[in-house]
């Protein structure tokens, strides 16, 4: 497991807070911080299940989130990408 995964696999998944968020909102905290920078490629899906211990469906939809939030664009066949 990394670092960046520790504390959203300490996520209380029965609490209020959605876990696709936490994903989704720790993937951006990596962008605003620098470790991830535009042209960078983010963690594929299966990486991305093991690091947070979630389903793929979750990536997914933490993924779409980031995509939503204007942080990332995917790339059909190549990945998905910091703008």
């Amino acid at each position: 497991m990394s670092e960046e995964g520790a504390e959203i696999r300490g996520l209380d998944r029965r609490g209020p807070e959605l876990v696709y968020m936490a994903v989704a909102d720790d993937v951006a905290r990596r962008i605003a911080a620098g470790e991830l920078r535009s042209g960078d490629r983010i963690p594929g899906e299966l990486q991305m299940t093991e690091t947070y211990g979630i389903a793929r469906m979750t990536v997914a939809r933490a993924v779409r989130e980031l995509r939503e939030r204007g942080l990332v664009q995917t790339v059909r066949g190549k990945g998905t990408f910091v703008l």
